[in-house]
């Protein structure tokens, strides 16, 4: 019984860079005392409030991306802003912290870390994407929600430029793009 519940979380964390929230493994049948029996075993650590690590899933340079969005405990928590360009290698950004959007009428009752910054807003499904299992904002979302926050016109173009090369940005979008965000950056 306790090698099949373990196989449960293994395979849950396998799939998200090695770590998983509470909720998770309550979807999988797993309650609160199966996760505390296997941090006393070692076999899995408490990263924060409702976050673990399962320890024998190699860390991946990934692992802080995804334990950001599941700390939100947001089901539509997505990567946003500078660290989507990050992630994407839009522009030489360099973000000290992830960013992290959650709905506008979600609140975060906790003391947030100060590695992450939390945004709010409504996203449409043509403004999300994934990488590699990551929920993310679109390069085009990305681009403007810097702009918003003032990110340098000489990154923004960067990351325009880059978006186009490397294919993030789809051409449909590109003037729209240009003239929301360098009309009024420069």
């Amino acid at each position: 019984m306790a090698g099949e519940v373990y196989r449960k979380v293994h395979e849950l964390a396998a799939e998200q860079f090695g770590v998983f929230t509470t909720a998770q493994a309550g979807h999988l049948g797993i309650d609160h005392r199966a996760l505390a029996m296997m941090c006393r075993r070692g076999t899995i650590e408490r990263v924060t409030q409702a976050v673990y690590r399962d320890t024998f899933v190699p860390a991946h340079r990934l692992s802080s991306y995804m334990t950001a969005v599941l700390w939100t405990l947001s089901e539509h928590a997505v990567l946003s802003h500078e660290t989507v360009l990050e992630l994407l290698e839009l522009s030489d950004v360099n973000p000290a912290n992830i960013h992290v959007t959650v709905p506008r009428g979600y609140r975060i009752r906790r003391r947030i870390p100060s590695a992450y910054v939390i945004h709010h807003a409504d996203l449409e499904p043509n403004e999300l994407s994934n990488l590699e299992g990551i929920p993310v904002t679109t390069a085009a979302r990305a681009v403007r929600d810097c702009h918003r926050s003032h990110l340098g016109p000489a990154l923004l173009r960067q990351a325009i430029d880059d978006g186009i090369r490397l294919g993030w940005i789809p051409a449909r979008e590109v003037n729209a793009l240009r003239d929301d965000v360098l009309a009024s950056a420069t």
